[in-house]
C-alpha cells in the first residue's frame, strides 16, 4: 500500500543514515572504476540520455548511470525513500530496466518499478510520494532502435543540468573521491501505482465536465499510453476509436503517433470524428487532428487553452512561455488579445525552468510538449488531450471553426539534416561557412523573416527552420542553408 504525502516525507522504511553520507563521501566499491568508452561531447542533452542502443546505449552505461542516478539523488534527499523506475515498449527497455534497476539498488535505494506507463506517471508518482526521484527508460518519438534515460527529481522536475554534471562526472571517473555503500537497496514491482495518475488526470474533469457525445480517434503509437488512454477517455463518456493499441517495441512510433500524422487525420474523416490526438512513444507530448482532418499543433493547442484560462482570469499576467520555435503568428496574435509571450531554448525543460522563476501557468512547444501548472507538474500528452477536448465539449462548436477564429500561422519551413558525427553535430556552430550563411540569409531576409539552425539533443540532426511572410522566401532560405549544412557538416 502506498503513503502519500500528508505534510513531510517520512513514511517510509528508511536506510540508515550511515549507508551513504552524500556525495562526497564515496569509494564506489567496483562501481565508478569503469571502462566504459565514453563520447567527448557531454551525454545529457535536451531530453536525458538519449542514442542508438547497442552503440551509446547499453547495459554496463545503464549500470553505472543508475548507480550514480543513486548516489546523487539520495546525496540531496533528506530522507531515503525509493526511486520510481518506469519504461515505455521498446525491445530494449526491458535490459535497460534492468541494468538501471542494478545501479539504483547498488547504490542503496529500493526501486518501485512500474513497467509500462507514460513518462508524466513517473514524474507525478516522484512528486507525491517519499521517492528520491524518478526514471523514464524512452526515446520518446524516435524510432524503435533507440532508446533514451530521463531521471527526474523528488519535486517530479527534471534534473538540473548541475545535477546531471554530477552524474556524468561520476560516469566518467570524475567524482570527488568516495561513494560508500553497505547495504543494497531491493527492487519491487508496483504497477498498480499507475491507478494513482490515472485517477488525477481526471480529476479536474469530474463533475465539471464529460465529454458524453464526443467521437475522438486515439493514435497510441504502439506507446506507454496503450493501457491508459483508451479508458480514461471513455470513463468520461466518449467513444473511443484507437490506433496503434498495443504495446510493439518493433513498430513503436513507425508511421503512426505524433511526428506522423496521416493515418491518424484519415481516420478522423472516415469516422466523422469530432477530432483525434495522436501521442508520441512516451506520451508525455500530444498533436490533435481537428475535424476536418487538420493539424492542431502546440501552437493553437497553447492559444486555445490559454484563451480559456484567460478568460476565466486563471492565467497570471496572461502570459504564455513558449520556445524559439513557436510561430509568429501565434505570438502577435497571443499579444493582440492582451497576453504576454516568452520564448526560451528549445526543450520542455528550459520551458518549465521559465514557467517556474516568472510564475506562468502555461506554457509548452509547438511539437506538442504542453506544461499547465493548474493540473501538472511536467509535460502531459493524455492530460493535455483530455483538456483539449473538455474545452470543445463545453465551447459546442467544431475544433476546426475555434482554430479558425484564433491565429493564421506564417509559412515556417523546418528541414532537417543527419548528422552522424556526434563531435561535428555538437559543435556545429564553430563552422564558419554555416554561420556565415545564417548571417547572410537573416540579413536579406531583414524583419520579414527569421532563421533557427541547432542542433537535435535527441536525434543525430541539424535542424534548419526558416519563417518568413511568403512561402517562397522560407523555401529558398531553406534549401541554401540546408545545402550548406551538408557540405560542412554531414559530408
Amino acid at each position: 500500500m502506498v503513503s502519500f504525502i500528508t505534510g513531510n516525507r517520512s513514511n517510509f522504511r528508511r536506510d540508515s543514515a550511515s549507508e551513504v553520507n552524500g556525495w562526497k563521501n564515496a569509494s564506489a566499491s567496483g562501481f565508478g572504476q569503469n571502462s566504459l568508452i565514453l563520447p567527448k561531447s557531454p551525454l545529457f542533452g535536451t531530453d536525458g540520455i538519449r542514442g542508438k542502443v547497442g552503440e551509446l546505449l547499453s547495459a554496463p552505461l545503464a549500470l553505472q548511470v543508475g548507480f550514480w542516478t543513486g548516489i546523487v539523488l539520495r546525496s540531496r534527499a533528506q530522507n531515503i525513500g525509493p526511486v520510481i523506475l518506469g519504461q515505455d515498449s521498446r525491445n530494449s527497455s526491458d535490459m535497460l530496466a534492468m541494468a538501471l534497476s542494478a545501479g539504483l539498488t547498488a547504490a542503496g535505494l529500493q526501486v518501485w518499478y512500474l513497467g509500462l506507463c507514460p513518462t508524466p506517471c513517473v514524474a507525478y508518482l516522484s512528486s507525491i510520494t517519499d521517492a528520491v526521484g524518478g526514471v523514464m527508460i524512452s526515446a520518446s518519438h524516435n524510432p524503435p532502435e533507440d532508446n533514451g534515460i530521463k531521471i527526474f527529481g523528488a519535486d517530479g522536475i527534471k534534473l538540473s543540468k548541475a545535477l546531471q554534471q554530477e552524474i556524468e562526472a561520476g560516469l566518467r571517473g570524475q567524482a570527488s573521491p568516495a561513494v560508500s555503500v553497505s547495504n543494497c537497496g531491493r527492487h519491487y514491482s508496483r504497477p498498480e501505482l499507475i491507478s494513482e495518475y490515472a485517477q488525477i488526470l481526471k480529476q479536474p474533469l469530474h463533475g465539471n465536465v464529460n465529454l458524453q457525445g464526443m467521437k475522438v480517434v486515439l493514435d497510441l503509437a504502439w506507446g506507454a499510453a496503450v493501457g491508459l488512454a483508451p479508458s480514461v477517455f471513455e470513463e468520461l463518456g466518449a467513444e473511443v476509436i484507437c490506433l496503434h493499441n498495443s504495446a510493439d517495441g518493433d513498430r513503436i512510433n513507425v508511421g503512426c503517433g505524433s511526428t506522423h500524422l496521416g493515418i491518424l487525420q484519415a481516420a478522423v474523416k472516415e469516422n466523422n470524428a469530432d477530432l483525434g490526438f495522436a501521442f508520441d512513444g512516451d506520451a508525455d507530448r500530444v498533436l490533435a487532428v481537428d475535424n476536418t482532418g487538420r493539424e492542431i499543433n502546440g501552437d493553437y493547442i497553447l492559444y486555445l487553452w490559454g484563451n480559456s484560462l484567460q478568460q476565466r482570469q486563471e492565467l497570471p499576467d496572461n502570459l504564455i512561455v513558449s520556445t524559439v520555435m513557436a510561430n509568429l503568428g501565434f505570438e502577435r496574435a497571443w499579444k493582440q488579445i492582451g497576453g504576454q509571450f516568452t520564448r526560451t531554448a528549445v526543450g520542455d525543460q528550459h520551458v518549465q525552468a521559465e514557467m517556474l522563476r516568472s510564475g506562468g501557468m502555461l506554457g509548452g512547444e509547438q511539437s506538442g510538449h504542453i506544461l499547465c501548472r493548474h493540473y501538472g507538474i511536467t509535460g502531459d500528452g493524455l492530460l493535455t488531450a483530455l483538456h483539449i477536448a473538455a474545452l470543445v465539449h463545453q465551447a459546442d462548436v467544431p475544433l476546426s471553426e475555434m482554430v479558425s477564429q484564433s491565429f493564421v500561422t506564417y509559412p515556417q519551413l523546418l528541414q532537417n539534416v543527419r548528422v552522424e558525427d556526434r563531435e561535428k553535430r555538437v559543435g556545429w556552430k564553430e563552422c564558419q561557412p554555416v554561420q556565415q550563411a545564417i548571417s547572410h540569409a537573416q540579413a536579406a531576409m531583414g524583419d520579414s523573416g527569421r532563421v533557427l539552425v541547432r542542433a537535435s539533443g535527441t536525434e543525430p540532426l541539424i535542424r534548419v527552420m526558416v519563417e518568413a511572410e511568403s512561402a517562397e522566401l522560407a523555401n529558398h532560405w531553406t534549401k541554401e542553408l540546408v545545402n550548406v549544412v551538408q557540405q560542412n557538416l554531414a559530408a
